[in-house]
């Protein structure tokens, strides 16, 4: 049983082999139920390796195993999987009979061949399943019902019933339950929303790195959306996600059954402008796409010519210079492309003594002089020192 819709599925397969437990005269000495498990893996399938285990170790104080019919071993999409552990049991001199099923599992050609086909069958069920389950949420987000459980930093996932009256607010990890209810995303606390504008405008405004960005709410004792402190991970995520201006898009990576995620070409998004509520100005966020963009759009050489130009213009090397300036690669750039600014200072040979004032100044070497005031350019040269 996989999920809390199925919240009555154990109780009636258990109704169902206790009722061929009395027909048969069998006395039921203990039961192994995996409840709110998925049947694809094995993995978090806790009761089930406990009866293969008492069943390998000789622990077993029964000779038969009720199963309520073929695929409650699990709809593996190898059906071989299933029915290894079937032949498990039965190595162990243990009986297996299937409660629900029309034959019986007497070893014969023609029950071999049907469980075999219940096997195949479960897996293309799941296959089939998840396929129909995709479809269903591709044609929600479109139109703009989120779908998923974690709405993001600043955000809250609101249920609406078929009529769009609001129900209430999902808390984490909970789901809707009725087939006609929806979930939107509206803005959350007002303390969320002016700690997003904020990591917008730093690093959209400021040029602030994300990883100083991080630390900076760390410091300031600002959790993110699981009640963890920041990484730079969380606020690269924040700073692309469409959700701040509105915009729900969809289906940009996909896992199916146990399928590695893949992330999927652009023509395959499913995206719904003006779904949400906004809390970050438009011009904003796409100041911060293009900062982010620009990450993949310049060369190592090109963003070392840029710094070795830099410092023969202006004589030194500091945050602000390359805060100031309107060409080139940013801050966030040149520090994500190589570690931090310092290690990208030591490639072009620039390194020297820290300035109070300025924790990422460095005075101009020795007998070195400032030969450009042009605005730099591809084919500006690179400082030697």
């Amino acid at each position: 049983m996989s999920t809390d819709h199925q919240r009555y599925s154990i109780d009636n397969q258990s109704s169902v082999n206790a009722a061929y437990a009395a027909i048969h005269n069998l006395t039921i000495v203990r039961t192994y139920s995996d409840a709110g498990r998925s049947g694809l893996r094995v993995e978090g399938r806790d009761a089930l390796r406990r009866l293969i285990d008492d069943v390998q170790s000789e622990r077993a104080d029964f000779g038969t195993i009720l199963v309520y019919d073929v695929s409650r071993w699990g709809r593996f999409q190898d059906a071989d999987e299933a029915a290894h552990y079937e032949f498990i049991c039965k190595q162990a001199g243990i009986k297996v009979r299937y409660c629900a099923e029309e034959f019986e599992n007497d070893g014969s050609l023609l029950t071999t061949i049907v469980k075999g086909m219940k096997r195949a069958m479960a897996a293309e069920f799941s296959r089939e399943l998840s396929r129909k389950v995709l479809e269903g949420q591709k044609l929600l987000a479109g139109l703009g019902f989120r779908q998923g459980a974690t709405p993001g930093y600043g955000l809250r996932r609101l249920l609406i019933d078929e009529n769009g009256k609001p129900k209430g607010m999902l808390k984490h990890g909970q789901h809707k339950h009725l087939q006609t209810d929806r979930v939107i995303l509206v803005p959350g606390p007002p303390k969320e929303i002016r700690a997003v504008r904020e990591i917008f405008r730093m690093f959209a405004i400021d040029h602030t790195p994300v990883a100083h960005i991080a630390r900076r709410l760390n410091e300031r004792g600002i959790a993110n959306a699981w009640g963890n402190p920041w990484t730079t991970n969380n606020v690269f995520k924040l700073l692309k996600n469409e959700n701040y201006i509105g915009n729900y898009v969809y289906n940009q990576r996909t896992q199916k059954l146990l399928s590695k995620p893949k992330r999927n070409p652009r023509p395959l998004w499913i995206r719904k402008e003006g779904a949400f509520k906004a809390i970050v100005d438009p011009a904003m966020f796409d100041a911060a796409q293009k900062l982010l963009t620009q990450s993949w759009t310049y060369s190592d050489n090109e963003i070392l010519d840029y710094l070795s130009a830099a410092l023969c213009r202006y004589g030194h090397l500091s945050s602000k210079i390359l805060r100031d300036e309107s060409f080139g690669p940013s801050i966030t750039t040149c520090y994500y492309r190589f570690g931090k600014l310092s290690n990208a200072y030591l490639m072009i040979g620039y390194k020297a003594r820290t300035r109070v004032s300025d924790p990422l100044y460095r005075p101009m070497p020795a007998g070195t002089e400032k030969v450009s005031e042009a605005p730099w350019t591809h084919d500006q040269f690179r400082y030697r020192p």
